[in-house]
């Protein structure tokens, strides 16, 4: 028996065929599995708001406006932010955010500019 790739999305080991594609039982994620997703250089496949594919350096736009922990300030929709850097964690992307500084963004808050 051949071994199924785990979740992109939650990483469960408990995929299975159903179709064309595969579906995950913990998470209920549906992906093809004739898409043939090469990880990138650090192991982590980080898609945005839309599924497209997130890489190192890439530049996103924010969709939402992000109330910054600990502060009053807010990153308003329509933010670009450049060169991003892909992590592994909650927070999947690293980035500089002209005007607040350093921080972590979750890729379902951004959009492949």
């Amino acid at each position: 028996m051949s071994q199924l790739p785990p979740c992109p999305q939650c990483g469960s080991e408990y995929s299975y065929p159903e179709g064309d594609n595969l579906v995950c039982p913990e998470c209920g994620h549906e992906w093809s599995a004739s898409e043939a997703e090469t990880e990138s250089d650090n192991g982590l496949i980080v898609k945005d708001a839309n599924g497209n594919r997130l890489e190192d350096g890439d530049s996103v736009t924010v969709i939402k406006d992000l109330r910054v922990k600990g502060s009053s300030a807010v990153v308003k929709v329509g933010t670009k932010v450049k060169n991003i850097r892909l992590v592994e964690g909650d927070h999947d992307i690293d980035c500089k955010i002209p005007g607040i500084g350093a921080m972590q963004l979750k890729s379902e808050f951004v959009k492949k500019a």
